[in-house]
This record gives structure tokens, sequence and C-alpha cells, in this order.
């Protein structure tokens, strides 16, 4: 059902909005990803809800989002590089993976706050950056498993209760 629907749309790429969280984007008080420059690679993607991360730990960020590609094609996800270098903050896992197959889930930003302050991340805030890029496949890949996804974030290879 849900590759039918991303197949009907004819869209090549982009983001959606979930249905959860339509209220924040029709009342502009989140943005949807866009480049901010002509010669930008990612989209800037913001943090729906607030959060308090203290020094040394994590926290599963809300963005309402869920992202739609081609079968050959994945979006990288990283943490915005000011955030990064004025804040100590992080990926918890460096690289955000979503996979075309992922559409549909909501597209989670796990931040990891390594500096020696509290950071506060505002409703609104641009957290992210998400670039969409193609991916190349071995020649053994006709062997491999053919399992389809069970869920969202985390699910890949877990079997379904």
């Amino acid at each position: 059902m849900k590759l039918f629907n991303f197949f009907k749309r004819k869209k090549r790429r982009g983001f959606e909005v979930l249905e959860n969280f339509q209220e924040h984007f029709a009342n502009g008080s989140v943005k949807k990803p866009v480049r901010k420059t002509n010669d930008s690679a990612g989209y800037d993607i913001c943090a729906i809800g607030d959060y308090v991360i203290p020094p040394n730990t994590k926290a599963i960020v809300n963005t309402g989002l869920t992202a739609y590609m081609g079968s050959d094609e994945w979006l990288a996800l990283f943490v915005r590089s000011g955030l990064a270098y004025g804040n100590n903050l992080t990926l918890q896992n460096a690289t955000g993976v979503i996979d075309s197959d992922f559409y549909g889930n909501h597209i989670l930003i796990l931040l990891r706050n390594e500096g020696e302050e509290v950071f506060r991340v505002n409703h609104g805030d641009r957290i992210a950056q998400g670039i969409f890029l193609p991916y190349l496949k071995a020649d053994e890949d006709a062997q491999s498993s053919k399992q389809e996804r069970n869920g969202g974030f985390g699910s890949t290879g877990v079997k379904a209760a």
C-alpha cells in the first residue's frame, strides 16, 4: 500500500508532513525542510517540541516528517554544523540513514549532548540537515534478503511481533 501511494504521486523525492503533525506546519510554527541557498546540499530539518538535553545524554527529537525517494536512493541525516561546533552536539549514530522503504514512518533525530552544559532545543529550531543520495548495490545483491520493513525507527531486521 505504501509503495503504491508513492508511485501514484509521481514525485521524485521530498518530504511530507505526517498526519499527527499537520497543525505545526499549517500554523507556521515549524517549516518544511528547505535548502537555504541555491548551492546548499542539505535540507534544514526543524524540531517539533521543546527538549532539554543534559551533558552526556541523548534525546529523540520529533520532526513530524517522512521522506520519499527512489528505490536506489537514501536520505542522509547530519547534525547542523553550527550546533556541532558551537554546542558539542552530535547525532548518536553519527549519520542517520533513512531508506526509501522507510516512507510513511516518522523521521526522528537522535541528538547527543557531548558538551558540559545543558542544551535546549526549542520548537521550530533547525537541528539537522538531510541530503538525498544515490547508492550502489553489490554484485551478490540478487541473493540478498527481500524482507519487507516492519516499522519505523530501528526496525530493520526486527521480526514483527
